[in-house]
C-alpha cells in the first residue's frame, strides 16, 4: 500500500507530506483546490508522461516521492529480477521533473526508466478516472480477469494450454526452418561434400605443418650445414693436431700426477667426462653430416604439401587442429542434411501429436471461461444496477482469436456494455467516461477484488452523475473493497465522504505573489464539519451538523 506521498514544487503545490493508511481513504475540498493536482502528481510518480508545465513556476524542479509498504509479491519478483533491493518490503519511488525539460525515476534510490517504473507500478496500484492506469480500458487485459473470476478450475488448464502452445510453437518452428532450407539441402550438400573431400584428400596429421617447417629449413640450407658440421668434425678429430689429441696430452698429464694430489684426482675425474662427452659429441657431429643431403626434388615436394596445408588452414580455421574440428562439423551437417526426411518426419509426427494436446486443452479451457463469462455477465449486471446504472447490459463477448492458437487458447474476451436504455452494446473504452469507468471498477473489484494482487486503487470523479441513494451505494461499495485493498478516492459527496476510515481535506490558500495547496487530515470532529458543508454549503446548522453525524453513523451500519 502506499503510506507516504511527498510533494514539492508541483504545480500550486509549494511542499506537502502526507500519509496514507489501509483501509478507504477520502480526499475533499472546495471546487478549484486542486483535487486533481493530488491525483496527477501520484499518477507522476507511478510513471506517466512527465510535462514541464508542473514545474512550480520559478522553481527549478519538482518533486514526487511515494513510500510503498509490503510490496506484493509480483512487484518484489520484479524488483529482484532487475537487482533492486526491497528490504522488507519496501519501496520508495522519487519522480523528479526538470523544468529545462529532464527528468529523472529512482526507485529504492537506483535510476530506472519510465517504461520500467510503469511496468513496476501497474503492480502496486491501479488510478481510475481521467488517467491512463485503467486496466478495465485494455482489452487484452479482460481475459485476464475473466479468468481470475473461475481461477481454481481455469489456471491449472490455462497453464496446461500455455505449455502445450510452447511446445507447439516451438516445433512449428522446427518444421518451419526445415521446410525453409530444403531448397538450399542440395546447394549446400554439394559444398559440403567439396569442402569434406577437399580436407579428406589433404590427410592431415596433427602436428605435420611444424616437423614440415623444420624440414624445409633444413633442405634449404643443407649445404651450408653440411659445410659447417665438416669443419666442425675435422677440428674436432681429423686435423693434426685436433681438439681431441690436444685433450688427449693434457689428460695424460694429469693423470701423471694425480696420484700425489686429491684436487688433481678429482679435477681428472671431470676432465675425463667431458673428454668422453666430447668425444660422443664428435662421432653425432660426423654421422649428422654424413647423412645430410641436398634433394631438389625433396625440397619441392616439402614446400608443395606445405602449400597445401597453410590453404586449408587460411581456409577452415589457421591451424591443423581447427581444420580438423571444422571437418567435424562438415560431417555433422552432411549427416542432418542426409537425414532431413527422417527429422522432418518425426517433427511431423510430434507436431500433430502436440496440436491435438493443444486444442483439447483450449477447448476446455473455452468452455471453463463460457460458464464463467455467463456467470460473472450476471453478478456484474447486477452491481451495475445497484451503482446506479439502472438501464445498463453488460455482455462479455468471447470470441476466437483470427491468430489462431495463443498461449491464453483461442479466445478473445472484451466487455461490452450499454450504460443508457436503447444503446447497443459496445467496447467499454469507447462509450465510458471516466466517472462511469470508476464506478464499473467498482462493480469488477466487488465481485473478483480477492484474486487482484494489486493493493492500492485511486479513484478520481467517481461521483460523476450520481447523488442521493446511488452516491450512499458507491461509498458502501467503496468499503467494502477496502476490507482487501487501501482505497485513496477524491470525492465531492457527502454519502462517499461519511464512509472514509481517515479523511482529507485539500486546502487552497495564497499570499500576496502566490498560490498554496495542501493536504490536512480531518480528526473526527473535523469530518464532520466536513461532511456537513458537502451537505450545506457555507451554511454549516446544528441541522446540518446533526444530518451529517446521522450520515456517519449511517455509513457504518
Amino acid at each position: 500500500m502506499i503510506s507516504h506521498l511527498h510533494v514539492k514544487d508541483f504545480a500550486i503545490i509549494d511542499e506537502m507530506d502526507v500519509d496514507f493508511h489501509t483501509g478507504l481513504n477520502i480526499i475533499t475540498g472546495e471546487t478549484g483546490a486542486g483535487k486533481s493536482i493530488i491525483i496527477e502528481a501520484v499518477s507522476l510518480a507511478l510513471g506517466s508522461r512527465a510535462d514541464t508545465a508542473f514545474v512550480r513556476s520559478g522553481k527549478d524542479k519538482a518533486v514526487i516521492e511515494l513510500i510503498v509498504e509490503d510490496c506484493p509479491k509480483p512487484a518484489f519478483v520484479l524488483l529482484e529480477e532487475n537487482g533492486i533491493p526491497a528490504d522488507e518490503g519496501q519501496i520508495i519511488i522519487k519522480r523528479e521533473i526538470s523544468a529545462s525539460g529532464k527528468g529523472v525515476c529512482r526507485v529504492n534510490n537506483q535510476i530506472v526508466s519510465v517504461s520500467f517504473l510503469h511496468g513496476l507500478c501497474k503492480k502496486l496500484a491501479d488510478i481510475h478516472g481521467q488517467y491512463d492506469h485503467q486496466s478495465l480500458l485494455d482489452p487484452e487485459l479482460h481475459i485476464t480477469l475473466l479468468d481470475l473470476y473461475n481461477s481454481a478450475e481455469i489456471l491449472p488448464v490455462q497453464t496446461l494450454t500455455q505449455n502445450f502452445y510452447q511446445e507447439y510453437k516451438s516445433l512449428k518452428s522446427q518444421l518451419e526452418q526445415l521446410l525453409a532450407n530444403a531448397a538450399d539441402n542440395q546447394r549446400k550438400y554439394d559444398f559440403i561434400s567439396f569442402e569434406l573431400n577437399e580436407i579428406d584428400n589433404a590427410n592431415l596429421i596433427s602436428g605435420e605443418d611444424e616437423t614440415l617447417e623444420e624440414e624445409i629449413l633444413a633442405l634449404q640450407n643443407s649445404e651450408k650445414i653440411y659445410g659447417n658440421l665438416s669443419n666442425s668434425y675435422e677440428a674436432l678429430y681429423d686435423n693434426s693436431p685436433s681438439v681431441l689429441e690436444a685433450l688427449s696430452k693434457v689428460q695424460d698429464q694429469l693423470q701423471d700426477i694425480a696420484p700425489y694430489s686429491k684436487a688433481v684426482q678429482d679435477l681428472l675425474a671431470d676432465f675425463d667426462d667431458a673428454y668422453y662427452k666430447l668425444e660422443d659429441i664428435s662421432r653425432e657431429v660426423r654421422s649428422i653430416r654424413d647423412h645430410v643431403t641436398f634433394s631438389p626434388e625433396q625440397l619441392d615436394l616439402a614446400i608443395s604439401r606445405m602449400n597445401v596445408i597453410d590453404k586449408l588452414k587460411r581456409k577452415y580455421g589457421g591451424s591443423i587442429e581447427k581444420v580438423l574440428t571444422y571437418r567435424q562439423q562438415l560431417e555433422a551437417d552432411l549427416a542432418t542434411i542426409e537425414n532431413m526426411d527422417e527429422t522432418k518426419e518425426a517433427i511431423t509426427h510430434q507436431l500433430s501429436v502436440c496440436e491435438d494436446q493443444l486444442k483439447l486443452a483450449s477447448q476446455r479451457l473455452s468452455t471453463l471461461r463460457k460458464t464463467a463469462a455467463a456467470e460473472l455477465q450476471v453478478k456484474i449486471k447486477a452491481q451495475l444496477h445497484e451503482l446506479s446504472f439502472n438501464s445498463a447490459e453488460f455482455e462479455i463477448s468471447l470470441t476466437k482469436n483470427p491468430s489462431g492458437y495463443t498461449a491464453n487458447g483461442v479466445d478473445t474476451v472484451e466487455f461490452l456494455i450499454s450504460t443508457n436504455r436503447g444503446e447497443p452494446l459496445k467496447p467499454l473504452a469507447k462509450i465510458a467516461s471516466g466517472g462511469e469507468m470508476s464506478r464499473i471498477m467498482l462493480a469488477f473489484k466487488k465481485i473478483i477484488g480477492d484474486y487482484d494482487d494489486i493493493p492500492t486503487m485511486i479513484f478520481d470523479e467517481i461521483d460523476t452523475g450520481i447523488s442521493g441513494i446511488a452516491a450512499s451505494v458507491v461509498g458502501q461499495k467503496l468499503r467494502e473493497i477496502a476490507e482487501n485493498h487501501q482505497i485513496i478516492c477524491i470525492t465531492h459527496l457527502p454519502q462517499i465522504t461519511a464512509c472514509g476510515s481517515y479523511n482529507y481535506k485539500i486546502v487552497k490558500s495564497s499570499d500576496e505573489t502566490s498560490t498554496y495547496t495542501t493536504v490536512v487530515p480531518l480528526s473526527p470532529e473535523e469530518k464532520i464539519q466536513e461532511v456537513a458543508r458537502l451537505l450545506g454549503g457555507l451554511n454549516i446548522t446544528e441541522a446540518t451538523l446533526k444530518s451529517a453525524e446521522e450520515l456517519i453513523q449511517a455509513s457504518l451500519a
